[in-house]
């Protein structure tokens, strides 16, 4: 399931910016593979940052993430440069994912869709033998 479609980005950026961005072939038309890739790459990036505090895949897409996603593939769609607005708000996506991954922003979700935290503070950890211990150097 993608958090955003080409409608949202239509609805977002308008039919002209969209075509121009994702018409590869130049026949008027967004091509659908630009736009499912651009999609993609945005939807992987939420991930990223969602899976540090929510379980995945979430069960119904937030509007916050609707929205950083039409961000994120909008900016991606701008592969020779995007504007500053567009630039802008894919900083500010990135920033407001970042803030989900620090548990600054809750997202609406199913209460069950919060990833179990880590519980105590143990460290565990695995080493070798110690080959160089004061008796084994005695008399160096």
């Amino acid at each position: 399931m993608s958090y955003a479609t080409l409608e949202d980005l239509i609805s977002r950026a308008g039919p002209d910016e969209i075509r121009q961005v994702a018409d590869r072939d130049r026949d008027g038309v967004p091509d659908p593979e630009v736009v499912a890739a651009a999609l993609a790459g945005a939807d992987n990036v939420i991930d990223g940052y969602v899976a540090a505090k929510y379980a995945l895949p979430l069960a119904a897409v937030p509007p916050q993430i609707n929205t950083w996603a039409v961000s994120i593939a909008r900016y991606r769609l701008h592969r020779n440069g995007a504007p500053d607005y567009v630039e802008q708000d894919y900083k500010d996506a990135i920033a407001a994912l970042k803030d989900v991954g620090r548990g600054l922003i809750a997202l609406p979700v199913a209460s069950g869709a919060v990833a179990p935290s880590p519980t105590g503070n143990t460290v565990m950890a695995s080493h070798p033998a110690q080959v160089f211990t004061p008796d084994r150097l005695r008399g160096w």
